[in-house]
């Protein structure tokens, strides 16, 4: 039995960063929203659905001590490699992405996808076919935090990924977890998930294998809190 969440900033995901609250934000609306890229690899496993995950470090000053999946912000060299990304369906991704703010931007989908590329294999060394990534959701961190985020989600299958590893120093361990022992172990205390992670692992726990997950029609509903947060308070 997976727990049903609470109201945001009640709920033990909104605090799971709380180690990276830092100090209070005088202007909440001057801190910039950064777009930002994250990449839920999947496999089938004898215990169902598997993910990648990093553990991150406890010195980290965000989201620190929690459970993530590869990815990072979008940096300059990702508008200048998005020139070479290739799909065999654009329409997929601007159609995902069209409520998004990424739609402002022309081709921003592109970078996306470069983003994604050159952060999977920085942080694990699997060098990833941007056409099998997949638009899965996308969040936004609420305001009032001191770093602020619009992330864009997308799954992949990495059954060709055996040599996904451990290859960050933001992370203290990287490891393939089956979901549904993942959520279990949040449960009992043993991981700390933010709340966007505990969200999509418990989607995905729905999900018999990998195929049903990429076979899902996925409409994307950005989730843009646009409140002052008590999170980790």
């Amino acid at each position: 039995m997976i727990r049903d969440i609470n109201p945001e900033g009640s709920d033990r995901s909104d605090m799971a960063d709380a180690a990276s609250r830092g100090p209070d934000v005088t202007d909440p609306e001057a801190v910039p929203v950064r777009p930002a890229v994250s990449v839920l690899m999947l496999r089938d496993g004898a215990e169902g659905l598997e993910v990648f995950v990093q553990h991150r470090v406890s010195t980290m000053d965000f989201a620190a001590g929690v459970v993530v999946f590869p990815g990072g912000r979008v940096d300059p060299v990702d508008r200048e490699s998005s020139r070479t990304i290739t799909v065999s369906d654009p329409h997929v991704h601007t159609s995902a992405w069209s409520q998004s703010t990424i739609a402002e931007e022309a081709e921003g989908w592109r970078v996306l996808l470069a983003t994604a590329v050159r952060e999977v294999e920085e942080e694990t060394g699997a060098v990833l076919d941007p056409s099998g990534l997949a638009p899965w959701a996308n969040w936004v961190t609420p305001i009032g935090r001191p770093k602020r985020f619009d992330t864009y989600f997308y799954v992949t299958a990495a059954h060709e990924l055996a040599t996904a590893h451990h290859q960050t120093t933001e992370a203290h361990t990287s490891e393939w977890l089956p979901v549904a022992g993942i959520l279990e172990s949040e449960g009992q205390g043993a991981l700390k998930l933010m709340r966007p992670t505990f969200v999509l692992l418990r989607e995905l726990s729905g999900f018999a294998n990998v195929a049903e997950v990429l076979g899902a029609q996925r409409v994307i509903d950005p989730v843009r809190p646009d409140f002052p947060s008590n999170r980790g308070s």
